[in-house]
């Protein structure tokens, strides 16, 4: 049985939808105050009045470019004033357009690396001085098992970002750690989220067929790895890496699963 999360102030970045805001429910459930952070004012108050009620803590919002490091002190600022404080910060803000190499400009580059890298940086330096003050500090950040460990077609800017997220961690974690912070970070397969019915049932029937479990991962499945990490039974973890994909990473072709049955 973990240790409770009542009471805890939970920072989620990029938790207006899909995998952060299934992050932040799986907090909210645990009895954790959340203060959801997200670019969309709108789509903000909409994941908050869903979020309400699922837990005995508080669900509020705050509207921020994690890209600047300004917005995100006043983040890490309206977390202490709401919530007295900041236990936990799960890094999970992220964008992932898809472009080919021949055609990524300098513009798509700090794109993608304002939000993905510099966001992590940034809400990691905001927060730390509460984390530190909370005497068990954590932090989660969400990178991915695209760059990482793999590649796909259209992403290589992304997964560049998603990768040097884990070099930050490592480093991070060292230097965070006489802070009593531990820094790390969960790495989603594909996971089911808002925008993946648009793409078609085949498509979908394909990548249920790549992975060994013979499903999706679900935005509360990297959540519920979030809320380990962050647990009291957790402290004696900083700068590793957990790869949450059923399986996917693991065969080295599709004929390995076939003869799996």
């Amino acid at each position: 049985m973990f240790t409770s999360f009542d009471g805890r102030s939970v920072v989620v970045t990029g938790a207006s939808k899909g995998i952060g805001k299934g992050i932040a429910r799986v907090f909210a459930r645990a009895g954790a105050d959340v203060l959801l952070a997200a670019r969309d004012e709108q789509a903000l108050a909409a994941a908050a009045a869903e979020l309400d009620g699922e837990g005995k803590g508080r669900i509020t919002t705050v509207s921020v470019d994690v890209s600047s490091a300004e917005e995100c002190r006043r983040m890490a600022a309206v977390a202490v004033e709401r919530h007295g404080g900041i236990d936990v910060l799960c890094a999970n803000a992220g964008i992932f357009p898809d472009r080919a190499l021949a055609e990524i400009t300098e513009a798509d580059l700090d794109e993608v690396f304002g939000v993905n890298v510099k966001g992590t940086f940034f809400s990691v330096q905001a927060c730390t001085d509460a984390l530190a003050a909370s005497g068990h500090g954590r932090i989660v950040v969400t990178s991915s098992i695209t760059g990482p460990v793999t590649g796909f077609p259209g992403w290589s800017h992304y997964g560049a970002s998603k990768a040097a997220q884990l070099g930050f961690l490592r480093t991070a974690a060292i230097e965070l750690a006489p802070r009593s912070i531990t820094v790390n970070a969960v790495l989603p397969g594909n996971i089911a989220t808002e925008g993946l019915a648009d793409l078609g049932a085949d498509y979908i029937a394909t990548m249920e067929a790549s992975i060994p479990l013979r499903r999706l991962g679900s935005v509360e499945d990297i959540g519920h790895t979030c809320l380990f990490l962050a647990s009291d039974e957790a402290g004696y973890i900083t700068g590793q890496t957990i790869v949450v994909d059923g399986g996917q990473v693991l065969p080295e072709s599709l004929e390995a699963l076939q003869a799996a049955g």
